[in-house]
């Protein structure tokens, strides 16, 4: 469906892109994820049309539109901002793109009160002053806008940033639900991780410039394939070499010249050990208490680890005592250091 091949972005002496590959398959959530200025939204422009490459090509069903005008790529955006026009109504901001277009009067009514339906607006709504309408309304305005035109491909950039937490979470859900129900491919940048988790098919991940991994979200959280990866997706353990040495005295394959880590829910208090399970001694520190699960802070050795565990409402420990953490070798996640390390 959408094919980056290679593409470098520079700005006068500065590199933001290098040599950067995907493959957006048709009707994929497909999200890019990273910290600021990683180039995740850059990667997204060059697609849109807002910038134009320095070397390499965009292609999307075959053709190749690298250097197509932005009006005539046939594809939708969502801006962080939703960029909607405050005075005028829902309905004339989500028909704008028709007019554009010079659609007769009678199909943009038809296309827009249909797309309106699909994003939960009412009639009454689309008489309104977008002014006048939620954050989380004014998003679908956004999306509706997008949609209406029938574009191949929809970009969103941060359209769910200036929310509310609650909202967000909320909204995220309606999001994935559009998607699937339009079926149409879809280009999402976030720097939050639990948003590109539970929204994405399939989540390229950058860092200054490069893609670090593309994968599910299953394998891009517990099969890491880079340190950057691992460390930016979630809470993790980074085990120290007294904790290393523990293991490996225990009878465990750990690899002591890299650095090891081990996700949170992956440890486990005061349970009996399993096949190829080792149990540490260690004092808990600190809990904090979410509800649904609790989070411990314990004192193994030298460092503390943390460790989550659903809250069955019989098992709760408490600050000074005693535990032991289970943990299987299998489960942790192993990366050379760098060349900068090295020397």
């Amino acid at each position: 469906m959408i094919r980056l091949n290679d593409i470098v972005v520079k700005f006068g002496d500065f590199t933001a892109l290098h040599s950067i590959n995907v493959h957006v398959k048709e009707g994929e959530f497909f999200t890019f994820l990273g910290p600021s200025g990683c180039g995740k939204t850059t990667t997204l422009r060059t697609i849109t049309g807002f910038i134009e490459p320095a070397e390499g090509s965009v292609v999307v069903k075959g053709r190749d539109i690298t250097r197509v005008p932005i009006e005539d790529r046939n594809i939708g955006i969502v801006f962080q901002s939703y960029a909607l026009f405050p005075t005028m109504t829902v309905y004339d901001n989500i028909a704008f793109g028709l007019k554009v277009k010079k659609a007769k009067k009678d199909e943009i009514d038809r296309k827009v009160r249909e797309i309106a339906r699909k994003v939960d607006l009412s009639d009454e709504q689309l008489k309104k002053a977008v002014s006048q309408l939620s954050g989380g309304q004014q998003q679908r305005v956004a999306i509706a806008r997008a949609l209406v035109t029938g574009p191949a491909i929809i970009c969103m950039d941060e359209p769910l940033s200036n929310l509310d937490a609650k909202l967000r979470v909320q909204l995220r859900n309606e999001l994935k639900k559009m998607q699937k129900d339009f079926g149409i491919t879809t280009i999402y940048v976030t720097h939050d991780q639990e948003e590109a988790l539970t929204l994405s098919d399939r989540i390229a991940v950058f860092n200054k410039g490069f893609i670090e991994q593309i994968g599910t979200p299953n394998e891009v959280y517990n099969h890491s394939q880079t340190e950057f990866v691992c460390n930016f997706i979630g809470d993790i353990n980074r085990l120290n070499d007294d904790t290393v040495s523990a293991l490996r005295a225990a009878g465990a394959e750990v690899d002591a010249s890299k650095h090891n880590y081990i996700r949170l829910e992956r440890l486990h208090v005061n349970v009996a050990p399993r096949g190829g399970e080792i149990a540490l001694d260690g004092t808990v520190e600190n809990c904090e208490y979410y509800g649904l699960y609790i989070k411990y802070y314990i004192h193994v050795g030298t460092q503390s680890l943390k460790v989550i565990e659903k809250n069955d409402g019989v098992n709760i420990y408490d600050p000074g005592q005693r535990v032991k953490v289970i943990l299987n070798p299998n489960d942790i996640m192993a990366y050379a250091p760098s060349a900068e390390e090295v020397e």
